[in-house]
């Protein structure tokens, strides 16, 4: 009894054929949702995490400003609310000053600059 060694390869070869053909008919069902997305109807698929201002600190501006606001590569801002108006603040979170980049804080400038003039 010999076994005929292309009968694994024919087998591999209808089944990669049937997916694509399965995979195609699954994109095109799909097209229509991912262009109403596009357009900005249909369902919202993404949800925006909101974190308060201090947790956004911990994950964006620790690492310069330090842990507990003492300044690190960045100046301290234990009284930074002493020194800047919450304008001034929300200034130079939007355009920067001196080594700090400019929209760090993008979207949440305002919160920023709220919690940070209070801070003294």
């Amino acid at each position: 009894m010999n076994r005929n060694p292309i009968i694994p390869f024919v087998l591999i070869m209808v089944m990669g054929i049937g997916l694509m053909f399965l995979l195609s008919f699954k994109g095109l069902g799909d097209a229509k949702q991912l262009a109403d997305e596009k357009k900005g109807g249909g369902e919202k698929t993404e949800e925006t995490a909101k974190a308060n201002p201090e947790e956004f600190y911990q994950q964006t501006c620790a690492g310069c400003h330090g842990n507990q606001y003492e300044g690190v590569s960045g100046p301290a801002l234990k009284k930074v609310g002493g020194k800047y108006s919450k304008d001034e603040i929300k200034d130079i979170l939007i355009n920067g000053k001196g080594s700090m980049p400019p929209g760090l804080a993008s979207g949440k400038e305002e919160e920023m600059a709220e919690w940070l003039s209070k801070m003294k």
